[in-house]
Parts: C-alpha cells; sequence; structure tokens
C-alpha cells in the first residue's frame, strides 16, 4: 500500500548522498587541471557523463516527488485530531496550517471562538470540557513557557481522568510542546505525565512575524522524547533498541502518530532539525537569548530614526521593533528557564568592559 510516512526522511538521505557522491565523482573528472599523459583518453570518458548525470538528477527528482504524493495520501487518509491549548496568536498561527491536515480543536481562558470558527477551527472554552469530550490524537501545549507548568498540573489530573473513563482503550493522546526554551518543558512533562503519554519537544524557530508568508525555509526543531514508556535518548540508541517492543501495536501506533504530527511541518516546507533538547538550549542561549538581550537593551535606550540613517543602524531599528514586539514573558523565559542564558549575559557584561576597557586605554586613560 504506497511508501510509509517514516521512509521519506530515509529517501531523501539517500537521495542527498547520491548527489553528494555523483557530484564528487564528476567534479573530480571535469575539474581537474593537473596534466596527464592520458588527457585524450580522461577527455573522451567525459563525453556523455555531464548529460547522464542530469538523467539521473532528474530521475531522483521524479521518484521524490512520486514519494511526496504517496505521503500525502497516506495523510489525508487518517487525518489527525490535533488539540491546541493556548489559543492566543502563537496557537492561532500553528492552528492556521494544521486544518489542511485534519480536525483542530482550540481550547483559552479567553473566549476565541469567532476567531476559531473563521479558520475552521472547533473552540471548547474550559480545559475539562476540552479533554473529556474530545477525542485527540494530538494535544499541542501552547501557552507561555512562565504559565507552562501551571498548565500541566491543571492539565494532567483531567487527563489522567479521562483514561481511566476510558477503561484500558488508547486514550493518552500525543503531548506536543512548542516552547522556545527545551529543557523546562521536557523535565515537567516527563515528570508529571502518565507515562502511557507520548512526548515530543518542539521548537518552531519562527512565529506570526516571521514566517506572515508561510512555512517553507523556516527552522523546526524537535526532539522524540518519549514513545510506548520508553525514554528516548540519542547518546544510547543500541541500548534502547532492547527497551522498544517495536512490534508491539502500541509502539507502531504510536511512531505513526508521531510521524504523522511532523509531517505536517515538512509538508509545509519547514528545515527539519532532530536535536536534543540540552543541546538546542545552548545553541539558543547564544541565538535567540542573546539576539532579545540585545534587542532590549537598545530599546531600552528609547533609539530613534534620524535624517542619517546608516543600514546598519536601520538594521538596529529593525532588532528594537521585532524583539520588542514579543511579550515580555517571552522574555524573561529565555532567561528563567534556560540555564545557559546567565552564562550569556555575564559573557556580554564581559564583553562590553573589555571593549570599552580598550578605548580608554587607547585614548590614555587607564594603563
Amino acid at each position: 500500500g504506497g511508501i510509509t510516512v517514516t521512509t521519506r526522511r530515509a529517501l531523501l538521505q539517500q537521495r542527498n548522498s547520491d548527489r553528494c557522491r555523483l557530484f564528487s565523482t564528476s567534479s573530480s573528472r571535469l575539474f581537474s587541471s593537473a596534466p596527464n599523459n592520458n588527457d585524450d583518453v580522461v577527455i573522451n570518458s567525459n563525453n556523455g557523463e555531464l548529460e547522464r548525470l542530469k538523467k539521473e538528477e532528474q530521475r531522483l527528482s521524479a521518484l521524490l516527488d512520486s514519494i511526496r504524493q504517496q505521503k500525502l495520501a497516506v495523510l489525508r487518509s487518517r487525518p489527525l485530531s490535533i488539540g491546541i491549548v493556548g489559543f492566543g496568536r502563537f496557537g492561532q498561527f500553528i492552528a492556521k496550517s494544521f486544518t489542511k491536515y485534519g480536525h483542530v480543536v482550540g481550547t483559552s481562558r479567553t473566549d476565541y471562538t469567532d476567531v476559531a470558527s473563521e479558520m475552521g477551527v472547533k473552540f471548547v472554552p474550559t480545559l475539562e470540557s476540552f479533554v473529556l469530550d474530545e477525542n485527540l490524537d494530538v494535544i499541542v501545549l501552547a501557552t507561555s513557557i512562565v504559565s507552562f507548568k501551571d498548565t500541566v498540573l491543571e492539565f494532567v489530573p483531567l487527563l489522567e481522568k479521562k483514561m481511566q473513563l476510558s477503561k484500558g482503550a488508547t486514550s493518552c493522546p500525543l503531548i506536543v510542546d512548542v516552547a522556545s526554551v527545551k529543557e523546562h518543558p521536557r523535565n515537567i512533562l516527563l515528570e508529571l505525565l502518565p507515562e502511557e503519554c507520548d512526548i515530543l519537544c518542539t521548537h518552531p524557530m519562527f512565529g506570526p512575524d516571521s514566517a506572515k508568508n508561510g512555512w517553507r525555509g523556516q527552522t523546526f526543531v524537535y526532539e522524540k522524547t518519549r514513545i510506548n514508556k520508553v525514554i528516548l535518548d540519542p547518546d544510547f540508541e543500541e541500548e534502547q533498541e532492547n527497551q522498544l517492543d517495536t512490534c508491539s501495536e502500541e509502539h507502531v501506533e504510536g511512531v505513526d502518530r508521531m510521524e504523522r504530527f511532523l509531517s505536517i511541518w515538512e509538508e509545509e516546507g519547514c528545515n527539519m532539525i532532530p536535536m536534543p533538547c540540552s543541546d538546542h538550549d545552548s545553541y539558543s542561549a547564544n541565538s535567540q537569548f542573546i539576539t532579545h538581550l540585545m534587542g532590549r537593551i537598545l530599546g531600552a535606550q528609547k533609539l530613534q530614526s534620524t535624517p542619517i540613517d546608516t543600514t546598519g543602524f536601520q538594521s538596529v531599528l529593525r532588532l528594537i521593533e521585532t524583539t520588542n514586539a514579543d511579550s515580555f514573558d517571552l522574555f524573561y523565559g529565555l532567561y528563567k528557564y534556560n540555564r545557559n542564558s546567565g552564562y550569556t549575559i555575564g559573557r556580554l557584561r564581559s564583553a562590553l568592559d573589555d571593549v570599552v576597557g580598550a578605548l580608554l586605554q587607547r585614548d590614555g586613560v587607564v594603563g
């Protein structure tokens, strides 16, 4: 019945590998300039090589397109039912794309019934009704970092009640977080959720402003955290293979559900990056957090456009505008719940002292 959802990534990797191998082979033949007594033989052997490579590239491209069409058919044959807890600006942003691939239900403390209806989303006003009455495959926790733990604490008893009422039936949906830090929500979900719940930790590295024209080319980071009661760790793959009952119905369904959800982001054109949560936070402190930090610092100086702005200063003003458009809760969360952010602040202070010190030394103010 066609190629499964999980096959596509392997074929993508194979296609890239084939391209690299073919390019390496052709490059060594086509662009070698070293003198050789057998130059005529080499030139003759290259006749038709470029044409052959182009045909091979076309074949691989056609194969990938065929696989993509089969994958879409698989996704549409059994659409996911996706719930979103926290139907604010970001929750609405992702819901618009989710509606292309399945049934979407939202809930939030604020009543967004009219907004949800306009985009084809069902809105449920209470978390209790959302959990107990809706039959969801996936629940995305799209709350702020600051309120994440409180939301999970409120959510878990309802989820446990739902599982009890189901009397052993598959009742625990895949739980997904989309927070801008990763270790903090990962630890909370592992600590508080029932072990029957599969967990996927993700960070879409974009939002309503940066991806207002679509998700294509945007970065999506994810960690498959738990499947079928087994916490996954890329450093211990061999040991975990013995723990995973890959033939069980629960495992197969869990993997399929996770892959279907990830495929939504893939089909929207995201650059998919699997990464451990700890690595994400290490990178993020020196990229996303320092960007927001500099934007807030510069914004606090009340900088404004002048008649003689350079393009560099215009970029500074855009940085101030984009970073200060986000809530202070987001900025605080990037600091509070990423253990690497304090070190980033310390290094920034030290760097400022070094740069100012160099100026003063050059001016003869300090020895």
